[in-house]
């Protein structure tokens, strides 16, 4: 049944049935004019991201479950880079009216999923239609303790970050190749066949990214925000508001063993992935500490300008490389 068959009020109701039960500090939640919350004692962290269909996926490798799981997630990871805990999220649904209550099920599974994964709860949103599927997130959050913004880096801080760099844009980049979703044993590429095992790690870091919490190292952390357009760019962004330059080193890259044989099979270098490739919301963040569980130290603060270490020793100076909207 496609939506324009199925009506608004029917799609509201699903909501209400799969989303309408009253959490600790939900008052009023979906069905009424607006969501009632308790004010809280603790400063109020809020976040919106967008996803259109297009530019930010495409359903001819992504599933709706994963575009829903996603929406979720990159609001969270702007939530916990600065320190706080999520508790509740406002949806915005625009779709085609050929769109059908079988994909806006499956869109709202995938966004009760990450709910559940991180715990916050939808109160509310709206529904429309339009030419192509759009979405809009606002995720509201509590501090849990201290604040941490882009701006508090200075010179002779270490530079960290968590996790790995340079997955999902890699798994883009097979999805792209493969033009359908994740398939079951293997993904095809130019002449040749990448076993599972390499590449499914890659394809879900795309799809299906999960927020990282700060919680072992914030109380260390002295600037902190998410890499959702790259390394380098975000990197650039934090050394801007902080007043400072970044040093970094190429053989410190945390690199995934995924990544590295997923990039042969593309001829890519890895390393382009790493510096350049958005969307691994991993958390990108400064200290005085360079030892610190959880983060690889990549480099350090420095007074100005942003340089790359390559394996050589050489030093290249570079400026924003990752994803811009607008930018061509």
């Amino acid at each position: 049944m496609e939506l324009a068959e199925a009506g608004e009020n029917v799609l509201l109701k699903r909501l209400r049935t799969k989303f309408g039960k009253i959490t600790p500090g939900l008052l009023v939640g979906i069905g009424d004019d607006a969501a009632v919350v308790a004010a809280s004692s603790s400063p109020t962290l809020m976040t919106t991201d967008m996803m259109v269909e297009g530019v930010h996926f495409d359903l001819r490798w992504t599933t709706p479950f994963q575009v829903g799981y996603k929406l979720v997630s990159v609001n969270v990871s702007d939530i916990y880079a600065m320190g706080g805990r999520p508790a509740f999220l406002l949806l915005n649904f625009s779709a085609l009216r050929s769109f059908t209550v079988r994909q806006f099920d499956d869109l709202f599974r995938g966004i009760a999923a990450a709910s559940r994964r991180y715990g916050t709860h939808l109160i509310g949103g709206d529904i429309s239609s339009s030419p192509t599927l759009m979405l809009s997130a606002t995720v509201i959050g509590y501090a849990s303790g201290k604040i941490l913004r882009r701006s508090g880096a200075r010179a002779g801080d270490y530079v960290h970050v968590t996790g790995t760099l340079g997955d999902s844009a890699c798994g883009l980049e097979l999805l792209k190749k493969m033009k359908h979703p994740i398939p079951d044993k293997k993904v095809p590429v130019p002449g040749r066949e990448l076993p599972v095992a390499n590449s499914l790690p890659l394809l879900r870091r795309h799809v299906m990214p999960v927020a990282k919490k700060p919680d072992s190292f914030i109380s260390r952390a002295t600037a902190m925000m998410d890499v959702s357009d790259g390394l380098v760019l975000d990197l650039s962004r934090l050394c801007s508001d902080s007043r400072v330059g970044a040093r970094i080193y190429a053989e410190k890259l945390p690199l995934s063993r995924e990544l590295i044989s997923a990039a042969a099979y593309l001829k890519k270098d890895p390393l382009d992935f790493a510096l350049g490739g958005g969307e691994d919301y991993e958390l990108l963040f400064t200290s005085a500490s360079k030892k610190i569980a959880g983060a690889s130290c990549i480099g350090e603060i420095t007074k100005s300008g942003i340089r790359v270490v390559d394996h050589d020793g050489s030093q290249r100076k570079i400026s924003g490389k990752g994803y811009q909207h607008f930018a061509y």
